[in-house]
């Protein structure tokens, strides 16, 4: 994971739903994550790097096997994970699954206790898994303080590359002192830090206002390897509209977030499809030297404009509006943004046009529609031209 992890999740679009009699189509199950396989595979995600397709909770049966192991829902995963994975690597992505550390699972299905770590990291070896989303329900701090340190060493002693998504900081609180994440950068490929999404904007803003509130205590521990995780990507549900869309994926490209999708593919409309498939975009969130961007400044209450380094002396620009009424028209220039002298060109991620700059004070004017962003890929002509 020496960029953030890309993909599709099943739990913020499907969440629970293990009624297959009456809900075949979008119950979890075996047909059901190879149906959205082969959408990644198909639709043109995979060469894009969505490349995980994610089981989360409910998948597993009520019981553990006699021998003590996890196994999944006999009905609704009649072949098994193993089988599964196979289908899934065949395709060319890879196969992410979900535990949690604890008596039970979020949602009440079995979970892993401390004394059943290295059975689960085994069994999830052998099936072929290739990342694990590892909860935290139903445990206190100090079990937790033991137990995600041993999964790391128990998924590492399998010898199968496994990438390990850690929900610890999420359940003490998200910062430091509770939270240290110097361990946590060491044993983990990535790390919620906040509360779950939800389908909508105030959950979106939610997640960015704590992100942007305490980026100088989480921004320095992002990097090749190990990210902070805001969670999944709404893009395609119900509750962003067409500009907030942009938004959503626009923050989550500055933030060096993983982009994990949680929609359905099978249905998802060309303006969504078209926000997620963004190339310049996703090479932005997938730049190689991994610094997670900062939000500069705020305007007024109006705008906030966000900035993230990128290689090749290249950089990314967010103005995100506040308001809900009427666009917003922004005036200012790169030196305000703390740009060097020099002069830049900026690409307009959303609609391809290109500004010219010539030196760095050049006043500029950027319109932001309400709840929207403007994305720039910014760069100075001397390095380029």
């Amino acid at each position: 994971m020496k960029t953030p992890p890309m993909g599709w999740s099943s739990w913020e679009c499907f969440r629970c739903n293990v009624d297959c009699m009456s809900d075949p189509k979008n119950c979890i199950s075996e047909s059901f994550f190879k149906e959205m396989a082969d959408r990644l595979a198909e639709d043109g995600w995979k060469e894009l790097g969505y490349n995980y397709i994610m089981i989360d909770d409910c998948w597993s049966s009520m019981l553990r096997d006699e021998y003590g192991r996890l196994q999944p829902d006999p009905h609704r995963f009649p072949g098994g994970i193993a089988q599964l994975a196979d289908y899934v690597h065949g395709l060319g992505l890879k196969l992410g699954i979900y535990a949690d550390f604890g008596t039970h699972t979020c949602m009440g299905y079995p979970g892993t206790t401390l004394d059943k770590i290295e059975t689960d990291a085994q069994t999830f070896a052998s099936w072929g898994v290739d990342l694990l989303k590892f909860d935290g329900c139903y445990s206190d701090a100090y079990e937790q303080a033991e137990g995600y340190p041993l999964m790391s060493q128990a998924l590492n002693a399998t010898g199968r590359p496994i990438g390990y998504s850690c929900g610890w900081p999420a359940y003490r609180g998200g910062l430091p002192p509770r939270v240290n994440y110097t361990l946590i950068r060491d044993i983990c490929n990535s790390w919620r830090n906040y509360n779950d999404i939800e389908d909508s904007w105030n959950s979106v803003l939610e997640i960015t206002n704590w992100f942007s509130a305490n980026q100088d205590q989480l921004q320095p521990f992002a990097g090749p390897g190990h990210w902070n995780d805001p969670d999944m990507l709404i893009i395609g549900n119900f509750g962003l509209s067409l500009d907030q869309s942009r938004s959503q994926m626009a923050l989550w490209a500055i933030m060096a977030a993983p982009l994990i999708m949680s929609n359905d593919l099978r249905t998802l409309s060309s303006q969504a499809r078209n926000i997620l498939q963004n190339k310049v975009l996703i090479s932005i969130n997938q730049d190689p030297m991994g610094v997670q961007g900062k939000r500069l400044l705020q305007e007024k209450g109006h705008i906030d404009v966000f900035w993230r380094p990128l290689s090749n002396s290249a950089s990314a620009l967010v103005f995100l509006s506040r308001r809900t009424d009427v666009p917003y028209l922004y005036h200012t220039s790169l030196s305000k943004l703390k740009y060097t002298a020099g002069s830049y060109k900026a690409f307009d991620v959303f609609t391809g046009e290109t500004v010219s700059l010539p030196t760095h004070t050049t006043q500029f004017t950027v319109s932001v529609n309400p709840s929207g962003v403007v994305m720039w890929y910014v760069y100075p002509t001397t390095y380029w031209d």
